[in-house]
């Protein structure tokens, strides 16, 4: 999926610069481990514990900052199986999971995807997900791994009360040990896998946030889903734990492609705008104050049948103090500023950083925060107090890099 959580571990230890010393794969303590954890040793994986679960920082043949670059460039394979993967289906499918959440499924044509998020009754993002509709009686769910036993009990919850009114909706949550994710992103990345399709022109018609199923490196029954966490072009692909090494295997050995860990992950997801669970937003931000608004569709604001739809509906009228904005610091020896960094302006804190880091990409020190209400706009300075230090910044657009996402074109 497009999501790196971490409610538990914060972004500044797992950025490009300033890393903690890693656990190497041998560590008792590593967390729960993924169908590829053996293949990630074997590749030379710098294992960390993210989430509970053993995963990769980076591997031993690239630098984080040149795996990064070559993700932009070409492409990479990252291992994004601690996801929590979710089917409801029924009737009513649909509806219930409506109920948790802002996103208008009902409408949705079958086979697209759409972020959303669930929320709680006073308007805070309790995580964010992504829902694809399978079909009219059928939903695909990926949200954050480290959210997992909350969003098990949000969703469970749903579908045991629209059971008790008598309506047609079953859940059925798949474990890593029988399902794996991995995520393919980059520029290359359809070039690469129309290898390893029968028919390598299906892809053309796989636009973003669309979904279907395929046979892919021989391997039947593959769920390939045009998203990503990273700004470019790319999928996710869901494959049964026991094919999944012998996929990554496959695209691999197509040429182009290299394995990449979290470090890379989370500063690609940074220079896209992309927000990280538990830093960036939680249980005490809002859609609006995240400068998310866009994702409680038009008829769920008409309806306003979701928890905390009042206070969201409030602030998209009323406004909001607080905006999620952009940061790049300016000064070619200003250092990067990390999460909870505060924010100055005339001398007066007026925000946070949420995350910062190096951007590999444009050679800038980036960040993303909240300010004020109505410091937001692209061009205000103001500065950032880094080790007792005053750096001056300045708002800027996000995302910080371009997009290039496969869009249906525009008729």
């Amino acid at each position: 999926m497009f999501k790196l959580s971490s409610s538990r571990l914060q972004t500044h230890k797992i950025f490009p610069l300033g890393w903690p010393r890693v656990r190497h794969a041998s560590s008792s303590s590593a967390g729960e481990r993924t169908a590829l954890y053996d293949f990630h040793v074997r590749k030379g994986g710098k294992i960390v514990n993210f989430g509970g679960y053993a995963l990769p920082v980076q591997y031993s043949d690239q630098s984080i900052i040149a795996s990064h670059l070559h993700t932009r460039r070409v492409g990479s394979i990252f291992d994004v199986s601690h996801m929590l993967q979710t089917y409801v289906r029924g009737k009513d499918a649909a509806a219930c999971l409506e109920s948790v959440c802002t996103a208008d499924i009902l409408q949705m044509p079958g086979g697209s995807g759409s972020l959303t998020v669930f929320t709680n009754e006073q308007g805070g993002i309790l995580d964010d997900l992504i829902v694809n509709k399978v079909s009219e009686q059928e939903l695909y769910v990926v949200s954050n791994a480290a959210m997992k036993q909350q969003d098990q009990e949000i969703m469970s919850s749903a579908v045991s009360r629209f059971k008790s009114e008598g309506k047609d909706v079953s859940i059925e949550f798949l474990s890593p040990a029988d399902q794996s994710v991995i995520a393919v992103q980059g520029p290359q990345v359809a070039q690469q896998l129309a290898k390893l399709l029968p028919q390598p022109k299906v892809l053309e018609q796989l636009y973003f946030m669309r979904s279907g199923i395929f046979e892919l490196a021989g391997i039947s029954n593959v769920r390939i889903s045009r998203c990503g966490y990273t700004g470019e072009d790319g999928v996710e692909i869901s494959v049964p734990s026991s094919q999944v090494e012998a996929l990554t295997e496959a695209l691999l050995a197509a040429g182009e492609l290299k394995l990449a860990g979290l470090g890379a992950r989370d500063s690609l997801r940074l220079e896209a705008g992309l927000c990280l669970y538990g830093n960036d937003i939680d249980a005490q931000i809002t859609p609006v104050e995240a400068a998310l608004a866009w994702l409680v569709a038009k008829r769920r604001r008409t309806t306003a049948d979701f928890p905390g739809a009042q206070p969201i509906l409030q602030q998209l009228k009323e406004g909001v103090q607080r905006r999620r904005i952009g940061l790049q610091m300016l000064g070619v020896k200003a250092p990067p500023a990390r999460a909870g960094v505060a924010i100055f302006s005339d001398g007066q804190q007026v925000g946070r950083v949420t995350s910062g880091c190096p951007s590999p990409s444009t050679g800038r020190n980036i960040a993303m925060g909240y300010v004020a209400e109505q410091l937001k706009q692209p061009g205000t300075k103001l500065e950032l107090k880094v080790r007792d230090k005053f750096y001056e910044a300045e708002v800027t657009r996000m995302p910080f890099v371009k997009a290039n996402y496969y869009n249906k074109p525009k008729q």
